[in-house]
C-alpha cells in the first residue's frame, strides 16, 4: 500500500453512537490507520484525543457542516485541534446553496472566508462533493467553479469518488486533474443499474426522504466489490500527491453489518498491490 487508509465513521455511526471508544478498538483491530469524524458525540476532544493516541490510530479530519462552522468555528477549530486533525471538510450543501441557485456564489465566498480562517488555526479545509455539483453553470461544473473561484491555499479537495462517477466523470481522471490539490481521497464503492439516478438517491444517506424509494436501482458496496475501478483510483490518488485515502460506505449492503463492510474494504485494500 503506498498510502495510509482512514474510515470515515459515518459508515458506522449507529456502532459509534452505541460504544464511541470500542467502536475505535474495533477499527483499529481490522487494520485502518485513522478515522476521520463527523462528530464526537458530546465526546470531550482531549479524552478522544488521549484514546487515540492510547491505541494508535490517527485522527486525520472531520466533516462539519457550513452551518456549524458558521455557529461557531472557533469552537469547532479548538475541538479538532485538540484531537490533532490536518483537515476539516465541508460534507454537503443544502438544495438552497448548491449550484445553479442564488445561494451558490454566496456560499463560494463563505466557503473562502473559513478556509481563510481555519488555515490561521493550523487547519486545511477540504470541500467533499456529491454529484450535485457536477451541475454546469455557464458551461462548467459548480465544483470547478469552486475551485477556480477559491484560492487552493484556502480550500483543497475532497474528491468522493462514488459521485464524481454517478456525476459522470471518471473519478481517476478527475483525481489527477487535481494534482497537488488532492490531500484526501474518499473512496466510495456502488452498483447502479444503467445511468439512471435513483429521484431520491440521497435517501440513501439519510438526507433526503419523502418515501419514495430506490428500489435497488443503486447501492452502496464495500470498497472493490462494486463497479469502481478502485486500481485505476488509487493510483491516481497516489500520483496526484493524495496523503490519505479514506472508506466510506453511507449504508451497508444486503446482509453485511457496516462493521463488515467496513473490514471488506480494509481486507480488499489490504489484497491489492497499488
Amino acid at each position: 500500500m503506498a498510502l495510509p487508509i482512514a474510515l470515515q465513521l459515518y459508515s458506522v455511526r449507529d456502532e459509534l453512537q452505541a460504544d464511541f471508544y470500542g467502536t475505535l478498538d474495533k477499527v483499529k483491530a481490522m487494520g485502518y490507520d485513522g478515522v476521520e469524524f463527523f462528530t464526537l458525540f458530546d465526546e470531550k476532544a482531549e479524552d478522544v484525543k488521549a484514546y487515540l493516541d492510547k491505541i494508535g490510530l490517527i485522527g486525520i479530519s472531520s466533516h462539519v457542516s457550513l452551518a456549524n462552522m458558521q455557529k461557531d468555528a472557533q469552537k469547532v477549530a479548538n475541538d479538532y485541534k485538540t484531537i490533532g486533525v490536518e483537515y476539516l471538510a465541508v460534507p454537503y450543501l443544502p438544495e438552497e446553496l448548491r449550484p445553479g441557485t442564488d445561494g451558490f456564489a454566496p456560499t463560494i465566498a463563505e466557503i473562502e472566508r473559513l478556509g481563510k480562517f481555519f488555515k490561521e488555526q493550523g487547519i486545511q479545509l477540504l470541500y467533499h462533493n456529491h454529484d450535485f455539483e457536477f451541475v454546469k453553470v455557464d458551461g462548467e461544473y459548480g465544483l470547478d467553479i469552486l475551485y477556480n473561484t477559491v484560492p487552493a491555499k484556502y480550500l483543497q479537495t475532497e474528491l468522493d469518488v462514488c459521485w464524481v462517477n454517478v456525476g459522470g466523470e471518471d473519478p481517476a481522471k478527475y483525481i489527477e486533474k487535481y494534482s497537488g490539490r488532492s490531500p484526501v481521497v474518499h473512496l466510495k464503492d456502488f452498483v447502479m443499474q444503467g445511468r439512471k439516478k435513483p429521484k431520491k438517491l440521497y435517501e440513501l444517506i439519510g438526507i433526503e426522504s419523502d418515501g419514495e424509494k430506490t428500489d435497488g436501482a443503486f447501492a452502496f458496496r464495500p470498497v472493490g466489490h462494486g463497479v469502481q475501478d478502485m486500481p485505476a483510483i488509487l493510483a491516481a490518488s497516489v500520483n496526484a500527491g493524495a496523503k490519505w485515502v479514506v472508506v466510506e460506505q453511507d449504508r451497508p449492503d444486503r446482509n453485511n453489518t457496516p462493521m463488515e463492510c467496513a473490514k471488506k474494504s480494509i481486507d480488499y485494500l489490504k489484497s491489492i498491490e497499488w
